[in-house]
């Protein structure tokens, strides 16, 4: 795997690291360089001062030729700090060249050649300058380990000789490795500290983002899980992120639920269609053959056997045509309009059938004296939901039916404590021929949906917790002045 193409979890702290590690070490490479030429600067800076300060004493000295005096001069720098003799040294030598005197006369012999004291006093011999007019003369090659400062001793125009101090550059690397040393640890504890942030920002930037990118993978596999809101509860990107996130996602749940809407609709009007053109089909040579048993039995003289052949005919026949008969629901009826006294005979008519297996009925109506609905659809409406729910219920069950009228429509609850339904039932349950009992043959479900959808209303299921509701909601203006329910398209 490349490195780009790794996680942005791994690569935002490694990104950040090297970022904070690069720029530690330009920092630091950029302070220990101009810590170099700090140093070296004060180092020449402080051997120019001695010389300036020494080179005016030194004169009149030598002027007398007085060689212990001037030992005492250059010797007078190094007994207050004793510890820079090893690396610092002061060396008088005459107009010949000659050691006049030392801070270290063992290493430079007074009236010894200064070319004869080493390879680099002879290259500073060779180019040290002894006009009178001369000024401070500095040499420092990169190859070599002495530093050179040499003052001339001069007064009037008259130059007796040079003070040359010298440093060893051990000093100025014992100096250094000290700033450096100092830089280093200030270094490290600065990425100690930033690089643990980094990595800790670094992931709790990505979870998030990796969170949103699951969520979104997930979609098109039909897990549309939400986000968890404080998992990141800021208003920067990252949070406008989750909440277009959310939006979408409630989006696509009404889209879902819309279309699932439009599909039952659709199977339930196409099934409406067909199983209403099969009815009006079979009444016809139906009502013929009823027509006919009726004159058979008014007006022929058929034997004990025949007669019961025919009973039998006429009994089977009556049970298709109500078959058939609840096939079609009509609307164009005509009917006086829904009032309190319609749920009483509602409740009066199912008793016996609640009476039966010991259930019990409540009830609770909130509606005027009367409403524009027509009575007998919805009281067909009524009986089939309470009868359901009587037999849902069981043996000692209870039954509750509530109706509240509003401005603009009637809400109508029946419920039972029945078992509950499971969500495959509910998605089926206004299906025709869909029965969840053995009594039933499906029908009855589907014929209260055609009526409250012809009626202009809604009708929807709930169950959970031992307990299953029937909400229908019908509005209130589907009467004309007549009181018949207005034409409604099948």
């Amino acid at each position: 795997m490349r490195l780009f193409d790794l996680s942005l979890r791994y690569k935002l702290p490694l990104w950040g690291g090297g970022l904070i590690l690069a720029s530690a070490v330009a920092v630091s490479t950029s302070f220990v360089v101009q810590a170099w030429d700090n140093l070296n600067q004060d180092l020449l800076q402080n051997a120019q001062d001695i010389g300036r300060t020494m080179a005016p004493s030194l004169f009149p000295v030598m002027l007398h030729d007085n060689v212990w005096g001037a030992f005492e001069i250059v010797s007078l720098p190094f007994s207050a700090h004793p510890e820079t003799a090893l690396h610092e040294s002061l060396i008088v030598i005459d107009s010949d060249k000659k050691v006049y005197v030392s801070s270290r006369p063992d290493e430079h012999p007074v009236l010894s050649e200064l070319a004869q004291l080493g390879p680099e006093y002879q290259a500073l011999s060779e180019e040290l300058p002894l006009a009178p007019d001369a000024g401070i003369f500095v040499r420092t090659a990169p190859i070599e380990r002495i530093i050179f400062v040499a003052v001339p001793i001069a007064s009037d125009g008259v130059r007796l000789g040079t003070l040359i101090v010298t440093y060893n550059k051990s000093l100025l690397w014992q100096r250094f490795s000290k700033l450096v040393s100092r830089a280093l640890w200030i270094t490290l504890l600065m990425l100690a500290v930033l690089l643990p942030v980094t990595a800790y920002w670094g992931r709790r930037m990505m979870r998030p983002l990796q969170q949103v990118t699951d969520r979104i993978s997930d979609i098109g596999n039909a897990q549309r899980m939400p986000l968890d809101p404080s998992l990141y509860p800021y208003r920067d990107e990252v949070g406008l992120l989750f909440l277009a996130y959310k939006k979408m996602l409630a989006e696509l749940q009404d889209k879902a639920e819309f279309e699932k809407e439009m599909i039952k609709s659709e199977r339930m009007a196409a099934v409406g269609r067909l199983t209403a053109s099969i009815a009006h089909e079979i009444n016809n040579p139906l009502g013929g053959m009823l027509n006919a048993i009726s004159t058979l039995k008014r007006h022929g003289s058929p034997d004990p056997i025949t007669q019961k052949t025919i009973s039998l005919l006429e009994r089977g026949l009556s049970q298709i045509r109500e078959t058939v008969a609840a096939l079609l629901v009509e609307t164009k009826v005509k009917s006086h309009p829904l009032s309190a006294a319609d749920f009483e005979d509602v409740r009066i008519l199912v008793g016996p059938a609640a009476s039966k297996q010991g259930t019990q009925i409540a009830s609770l109506i909130e509606i005027p004296d009367t409403l524009a609905l027509p009575s007998t659809l919805v009281r067909q409406v009524l009986i089939n939901l309470m009868l359901n729910a009587i037999a849902a219920a069981g043996s000692n069950g209870r039954v509750a039916m509530r109706a509240q009228a509003g401005l603009t429509e009637l809400a109508i609850v029946i419920e039972n404590n029945g078992k509950s339904l499971s969500p495959e039932q509910l998605t089926r349950l206004f299906e025709p021929f869909t029965s969840f009992s053995e009594q039933g043959h499906g029908l009855g479900l589907w014929i209260c949906y055609r009526i409250v959808t012809q009626l202009g209303g809604t009708i929807h299921a709930e169950s959970k917790q031992e307990l299953t509701r029937f909400i229908t909601h019908l509005p209130l203006d589907r009467l004309d002045d007549n009181h018949n329910a207005k034409d409604l398209p099948d």
